[in-house]
């Protein structure tokens, strides 16, 4: 672990934390809304918890997760589009908090944020298992293919437990309209999957094999 990595590390979680704080609590007009919080501590809680472990143990790895810079056109848009939808879908929810459009029950929200830190643990383990996971479509240096664990059921585990992080955040948050808003978030990841799977495919060893061991991309029996 490095001083610049530490420092990176701390700013761009700290930079999350205001942002999303922004974006939720100021649509909110309150800080009383507890949806809010709830969603605020499942989500950073265990942000920081790995990305501690992360310091510690792979420092290599947190590097490759703190680069979110997309080099190919296609995947770029893809990025921004989905940063666009979280702004979007995190002000509609604290509108629909602040104005009482259609909240959701209590139960909703607290069974969604069970729901949210099970798919944390399953992208977790989906890192654990894969140290090539960087957050830009790249082959890496010495790269293999992995066909053990999750990645022995879907090509793209870490993949889906995103789809059920990002599913389960506008139920968090009380909110139906963010929850229509964030529908639009599997289409962006089999768009980013398509693009993947070709790059993989071309320059992975092994890939081709392993597509045909592992049927699945994201949802066993399914897709």
């Amino acid at each position: 672990m490095t001083k610049e990595l530490f420092i990176q590390a701390i700013l761009k979680f700290t930079l999350g934390v205001i942002l999303v704080g922004l974006l939720i609590f100021g649509s909110a007009g309150t800080i009383a809304f507890w949806n809010g919080r709830l969603f605020m501590g499942i989500l950073f809680i265990p942000m920081l918890i790995a990305g501690i472990i992360l310091m510690v143990k792979n420092p290599t790895l947190l590097k490759k997760r703190l680069n979110a810079k997309e080099t190919q056109r296609e995947q770029s848009m893809v990025v921004k589009l989905g940063a666009l939808m979280f702004a979007v879908g995190f002000i509609v929810a604290g509108l629909n908090f602040r104005f009482k459009w259609r909240i959701l029950p209590a139960s909703v929200s607290i069974i969604s944020a069970i729901a949210f830190l099970l798919a944390y643990l399953l992208y977790a383990e989906a890192l654990r298992e894969n140290a090539y996971l960087s957050r830009t479509v790249e082959i890496q240096e010495n790269q293999k293919t992995i066909d053990t664990g999750l990645y022995g059921i879907v090509r793209h585990p870490m993949y889906s437990a995103t789809i059920l992080l990002f599913l389960s955040t506008p139920l968090v948050l009380g909110s139906l309209l963010s929850f229509a808003i964030f529908l639009i978030y599997p289409f962006l990841i089999a768009k980013r999957i398509k693009n993947e799977e070709t790059l993989l495919e071309n320059e992975l060893e092994g890939y081709r094999e392993y597509q045909k061991k592992v049927k699945y991309k994201l949802i066993p029996f399914v897709w």
